[in-house]
């Protein structure tokens, strides 16, 4: 069995879940999806987190595997996976794509044509939008330019050509 564990992060909309998903069936390994556990999705109200324990529980489970793909941009909880994670794929979607994929994304799940657990609101995407714009102009290139993971780092500006990089 093929043994990789790869760190996928990027903005809202940047692809991370589309790509994880590819990456998991190309290379036959599973994918996590750090959304469903950092937010308490059985909340009546959007934007609540889970509790820190049991995520951080969930984390160590999963960073304990022999092999996985992780997609999530949470920094300082998400540590613990960055340090054990062979490669991290850092994907550079431009902001006006992420953009256009948040609020596709919203309509999508509001008119049910994909059914979500996740109750986003009007309000809860407009601060995504602004939290998403800072992320992606300030915080990760911050990250970028001191990062102590610069050796496991893969910069990807278009999407699918992850598919063809040798990550092993």
């Amino acid at each position: 069995m093929l043994t990789i564990r790869i760190h996928i992060i990027g903005g809202s909309g940047s692809g991370k879940s589309y790509v994880a998903s590819l990456l998991s069936g190309k290379l036959g390994i599973p994918h996590y999806d750090l959304d469903d556990i950092f937010w308490h999705n059985q909340s009546n109200e959007y934007g609540v987190k889970a509790p820190e324990e049991e995520r951080d529980r969930q984390l160590k489970e999963i960073i304990g595997f022999d092999s996985w793909i992780v997609e999530g941009v949470y920094r300082s909880w998400v540590e613990p996976s960055f340090a054990a994670a062979d490669k991290i794929v850092v994907l550079m979607t431009t902001l006006p794509v992420q953009e256009e994929r948040i609020w596709r994304r919203y309509e999508e799940r509001i008119t049910g044509i994909d059914p979500s657990k996740k109750r986003e609101t009007l309000e809860g995407i407009h601060n995504l939008l602004t939290w998403n714009k800072d992320y992606n102009l300030i915080k990760l290139p911050d990250l970028i330019s001191r990062w102590e993971y610069k050796d496991k780092m893969i910069l990807v500006h278009n999407n699918l050509d992850l598919l063809e990089l040798e990550l092993i």
